[in-house]
């Protein structure tokens, strides 16, 4: 059985899973580790990766790295998603990461975004679902939609996350702006993978599992209870307004809360609630009811890590 390595840098984040590919094809976790590295500081702005922030990446890959050496991993796949696609200098990006773990990392587009994100969530909690279902991966720069039921069958990849949202409205209170700015995605989103039509939807990544943990009123983060969690869009709504709305100082003392997502929560919260809310008119206005939506552990990283039996190089 093969040690495969799936690497997820992102623009707030750098994920790694390192994993044994089972007979049936599954993944078994071996190690599973999250660094918020904020990779596209300011790339919104300036249209560059910034150069403390190559740093603190570069020193997540080396440790990344190391650990891939550890495990003997046999494939590994490097996936940069949003700030890589966005900036003007990704090539020294590219050189670093080649030169410190011995691969070349694929910037992919927002499409294979998507289409990791969907086989990465199916993978946990897919089976057991009401298709159509939205798979909905919010980032640091883009959030991705995918539509489908046991494979993808549309998708789109929209230039708002966490990160984004709050660089370029929310540090400056432009509440409003943020919501019109989201709220034109979102119409762009339901032309491809319609709302209305959605029977299921199944959320991904930090901010989403951080609403959660919130929702299920946590006091650490536990991704046991959090994967898989179905609540009503009613309670999601309301989890979202709480952590809009909470101080600063509060947030210091969520402990299920990473100290690297504290700036950015209210914004993800906010392209959550919209999404969330988004869905349920169009249900109630097809007179369909949306079932509860779901929270999955497993997601975009969990997708690079199966692909990179096919895709993946051999670390040097």
């Amino acid at each position: 059985m093969s040690i495969l390595a799936g690497i997820d840098c992102g623009t707030n984040s750098i994920r790694l899973l390192i994993a044994q590919q089972q007979e049936d094809g599954t993944l078994k976790d071996l190690v599973r580790e999250m660094k918020v590295v904020r990779l596209g500081q300011d790339v919104d702005k300036t249209g560059r990766l910034a150069p403390e922030a190559l740093e603190r990446t570069f020193a997540a890959v080396e440790e990344y790295a190391q650990k891939i050496r550890e495990y003997d991993v046999q494939k590994a796949l490097f996936v940069a998603t949003s700030a890589s696609r966005d900036a003007e200098n990704a090539a020294d990006f590219v050189s670093g990461v080649k030169a410190r773990l011995g691969i070349e990392p694929a910037v992919i587009s927002g499409d294979q975004e998507a289409q990791f994100s969907f086989s990465g969530a199916l993978s946990g909690v897919g089976s057991s679902l009401t298709g159509p279902l939205l798979v909905v991966d919010i980032g640091g720069g883009s959030t991705e939609f995918v539509r489908g039921t046991e494979t993808a069958q549309s998708a789109i990849s929209t230039d708002m996350g966490c990160v984004r949202v709050t660089e370029r409205f929310l540090k400056d209170g432009r509440v409003e702006e943020a919501k019109e700015f989201i709220n034109g995605l979102l119409d762009e989103a339901d032309q491809v993978v319609d709302f209305s039509s959605i029977n299921t939807l199944v959320g991904l990544a930090g901010s989403v599992t951080t609403i959660t943990a919130y929702a299920l009123g946590l006091e650490k983060y536990d991704p046991q209870r959090i994967d898989g969690t179905q609540l009503s869009p009613q309670d999601v709504i309301k989890a979202c307004e709480g952590l809009r709305q909470a101080s600063e100082e509060a947030k210091a003392q969520m402990g299920f809360m990473h100290p690297g997502r504290r700036d950015v929560i209210a914004a993800g919260a906010l392209i959550w609630q919209l999404i969330v809310e988004r869905l349920l008119a169009a249900r109630e206005e097809a007179g369909q009811e949306l079932n509860p939506v779901v929270t999955s552990e497993h997601d975009i990283l969990d997708g690079i890590t199966l692909a990179a039996a096919q895709l993946g190089q051999t670390p040097q």
